[in-house]
């Protein structure tokens, strides 16, 4: 491994379960992609592109609950504004997504 980083570094970021309230088709993403919706609870609502077509439908994305990060600064993505990062496993251009193993309160942090 060449990024060794410390347990500080790892403290810096704020993972959050989420549960993923609207899935809309992003047309103007340069690879296939979904506009996410995610409650966080107490943190509110936010955003997320993700590159997730292969693996998931818009009905079996709904009410699911996923892991992101919370805490990078929003970025523009063609004329979409992500809030936050939705963690998931990949495999060429397969992403499986992280998610609890049962259901929990939505914003629970990941440690």
């Amino acid at each position: 491994m060449d990024n060794i980083i410390t347990f500080e570094d790892f403290t810096k970021v704020d993972l959050r379960i989420g549960t993923i309230i609207e899935v809309s088709d992003f047309p103007n993403a340069r690879k296939p992609a979904y506009q996410l919706t995610i409650d966080f609870g107490d943190l509110g609502v936010k955003k997320s592109s993700a590159q997730i077509t292969t693996q998931y439908s818009k009905d079996g994305l709904k009410n699911r609950q996923i892991i992101a990060v919370v805490n990078f600064p929003k970025k523009q993505i063609a004329n979409f504004m992500s809030e936050c990062l939705v963690m998931g496993a990949v495999k060429e251009d397969d992403v499986f997504l992280l998610h609890p193993e049962t259901k929990v309160k939505n914003g629970m942090q990941v440690s």
